[in-house]
Order: C-alpha cells, then sequence, then structure tokens
C-alpha cells in the first residue's frame, strides 16, 4: 500500500485587459495509483505593483511552474505592462 502526494497545475486562466493570470494548483492523493482525494489551490497574478517612485516592478513568477511561467511571459508583453502600470497610477488615491 504505496500513498503518494503529487502537486499538478490543473487550470491556468488569463483574464481581463491587463491579463491577469489566476493559477490552480491540484493535490492529488493516491493510494495503489487510485486517487483517494484532490484538493484544489487558487492564486492570482498580476503583471506589477508600484513602487514609491511610481516605477512598474514585475511580478516575480520565477519560482512558478514553467507552463505558468511561460504564460505569464507571452501574455504581458510591454503594452500590457505600461497599461497596467498606467492603471496603477491613475487608481492611486
Amino acid at each position: 500500500m504505496a500513498i503518494t502526494k503529487e502537486t499538478v497545475v490543473d487550470k491556468i486562466e488569463v483574464v481581463g485587459e491587463f491579463k491577469h493570470l489566476q493559477v490552480r494548483t491540484a493535490i492529488i492523493i493516491k493510494e495503489n495509483d487510485n486517487e483517494i482525494s484532490r484538493s484544489a489551490h487558487r492564486v492570482a497574478y498580476t503583471p506589477g505593483t508600484l513602487n514609491d517612485s511610481d516605477a512598474l516592478v514585475a511580478t516575480d513568477i520565477s519560482g512558478e511552474d514553467a507552463t505558468v511561467q511561460a504564460v505569464a511571459n507571452a501574455v504581458w508583453t510591454d503594452a500590457v505592462k505600461t497599461a497596467w502600470k498606467n492603471k496603477l497610477i491613475a487608481d492611486k488615491p
């Protein structure tokens, strides 16, 4: 009776004008290769945040799954990052 735990990125969604990423990770517990439990965890990423000088600091995705990195690098173009930065500046109180 071998019990194993597997963690996989099972969904990546690109949402909205500023290409926010929603990533769902599944945690799968198996006993003798038969799935006995599954749970999920979601996290969302934006292209970046503003620093004190209103410069955009890119979101660090270096620790994410390679597929998540590839999607982020594909959709977070310079134009998207610039539009996101301008929105963040415009929304400041």
